[in-house]
């Protein structure tokens, strides 16, 4: 498919909605289908964006995506979307209070920015999945790749497989909860939250400290496993910040190679 853009750089600047969906039953109840593998990305998420916003629809399905980059992206209305299918990078960013599943894989950046909602992916899902994640939760059956909930600032990850290097990196705010195992560099520069991990963890990051576990932690850790399907597990392992480089900028300079 040859993709015209213009001066500016504007991808399809005169595409429309393609109006190809099929929408079946009445009022709140009504659901949408309709196949992408002929759509660009940009018609994909004009036709998205017609049936939640302008036809009123709150179930939505979207078949054979593609591996497409930048699919359900700006969705910022309560609704469900159903991804028949793989995402490529940048999937399902920016959004505020959809629920989305994905019954495949994604690349990059899956749900980056989240405000709120859920996102629930079936199978792995690659690095930076969740970054800058503001609230709602993410969720991923499988494995994920490097850099998991880089600068989160608020909202839960839960990890059914191993997370990849500098997961949790400059984690403000939120939580992750990884049932397998971790790469290194755990928390490195993680400002607040908590970090939960199930299995093996390779090195922690800077100023990334071991604590113990609260009761409100195992009620937490009990309910996100069983709300999503996921496989209870026998112990966990909490991570939070040491607070050493909260006080970074007054420290003198040979006091800052010890904390680093």
């Amino acid at each position: 498919m040859k993709i015209r853009y213009d001066a500016r750089g504007l991808a399809e600047p005169d595409a429309q909605a393609p109006n190809i969906a099929k929408i079946e039953g009445e009022g709140p109840a009504r659901q949408a289908v309709f196949d992408a593998a002929d759509l660009s990305t940009r018609q994909i998420n004009l036709e998205l964006r017609r049936l939640v916003y302008y036809e009123g629809v709150a179930d939505v399905t979207i078949q054979n995506p593609g591996a497409k980059h930048s699919i359900a992206v700006g969705i910022l209305t309560r609704c469900r979307i159903t991804i028949e299918g793989s995402l490529g990078y940048f999937g399902c960013g920016l959004i505020d209070g959809p629920e989305i599943h994905i019954k495949g894989r994604v690349g990059w950046s899956v749900a980056e920015n989240m405000m709120s909602g859920v996102v629930v992916i079936d199978k792995i899902a690659g690095s930076l999945a969740g970054a800058a994640l503001r609230g709602g939760d993410l969720v991923v059956r499988g494995d994920v790749g490097a850099r998991t909930g880089i600068d989160q600032k608020g909202g839960t990850i839960v990890v059914g497989g191993s997370a990849g290097m500098m997961t949790g990196f400059m984690l403000q705010r939120g939580r992750q909860i990884i049932c397998g195992n971790v790469g290194g560099g755990l928390g490195d520069s993680m400002y607040d939250g908590a970090i939960y991990v199930g299995g093996k963890v390779t090195s922690l990051g800077v100023d990334c400290v071991e604590a113990e576990l609260t009761p409100g932690d195992h009620e937490l850790l009990e309910r996100k496993l069983r709300i999503y399907g996921l496989e209870p597990i026998a112990s966990f392992r909490k991570f939070v910040c040491g607070q050493k480089l909260w006080h970074y900028d007054n420290l003198e300079p040979a006091e800052r190679k010890l904390v680093l």
